[in-house]
């Protein structure tokens, strides 16, 4: 079982919505969900929309921020130093996933991708369930030159246990169909920061925020005393709440459920090219 460093469940709802209240950073998207509550309860999280010097448990008013930003202002490369792709580099992950031994690849490739005028770096991430392949997806990564890595969608496919394709559910791109690209990792985190990594609606949702920065972190890989740790949740999924750890000049290094779900994985190895 993994340790989990992070709050539990209940009160970390609390510190991610107490920590986004107080985040001055912008987010690419118009919402209008209510702020969640204070409470020792969970409750659903929502990405705030009008970001003050205090928490509240009213709604706040809808705002607007800007998109990507023109594919112009982008850069051949994703070199963010908390989630760098390097072509060639292979991350293994192991833990558990829905009661099952779970192993997740993810293989940066060679290959790229143009998504909505911008030159994405191609991922392929594969997932085996007690040894059975269960999900294959390819993702696609682009970097601005502020250093900002957006997420600019994915295909996406799970299988049952004979290999068929049983749904391509949550797959979106980036300017079809109304999707928009989102932050996956700001060029310089800060603690309260809180973006949404990718919008398609009632399909992919998922947001973040900044909880520490600096923080020591132990995976069957290595430990690491300067890590990066976010929460993660989605409107879809509201009483779920994941924690994730990065290691600059490595990215992901672990992730795992802390409450709602039981997923959780660690980095294992790193094959660079």
């Amino acid at each position: 079982m993994i340790a989990r460093r992070g709050l539990p469940g209940a009160a970390l709802f609390a510190a991610v919505a107490f920590v986004a209240a107080c985040s001055t950073s912008p987010t690419p998207y118009t919402t209008s969900s209510p702020e969640p509550s204070l409470s020792a309860t969970p409750t659903p999280i929502a990405l705030p929309a009008s970001p003050s010097a205090t928490p509240s448990a009213s709604a706040p008013e809808a705002s607007s921020t800007p998109g990507p930003p023109p594919a112009a202002d982008f850069v051949a490369t994703v070199d963010n130093p908390w989630f760098p792709l390097i072509a060639g580099t292979t991350l293994t992950y192991k833990g558990t996933k829905d009661g099952e031994a779970a192993v997740d690849t993810f293989a940066i490739s060679a290959d790229t991708k143009v998504v909505a005028g911008v030159t994405c770096v191609v991922i392929n991430d594969t997932l085996k369930l007690g040894g059975v392949l269960a999900e294959k997806t390819e993702d696609w990564y682009a970097q601005d030159r502020s250093g900002n890595v957006w997420y600019f969608g994915e295909q996406t496919a799970e299988y049952d246990e004979s290999g068929a394709v049983t749904s391509t559910e949550g797959s979106w791109q980036a300017g079809v169909k109304g999707a928009s690209a989102g932050i996956y990792m700001p060029g310089d985190p800060q603690v309260g920061q809180s973006f949404a990594q990718e919008y398609f609606a009632g399909q992919a949702e998922d947001h973040f925020v900044v909880l520490l920065v600096g923080t020591p972190v132990k995976v069957p890989y290595g430990s690491f005393a300067g890590a990066l740790l976010t929460a993660e949740w989605t409107p879809l999924e509201p009483d779920v709440l994941s924690e994730k750890f990065y290691a600059k000049g490595i990215g992901e290094l672990k992730e795992f459920d802390v409450a709602g779900g039981d997923e959780s994985l660690q980095l294992v190895t790193v094959k660079k090219p």
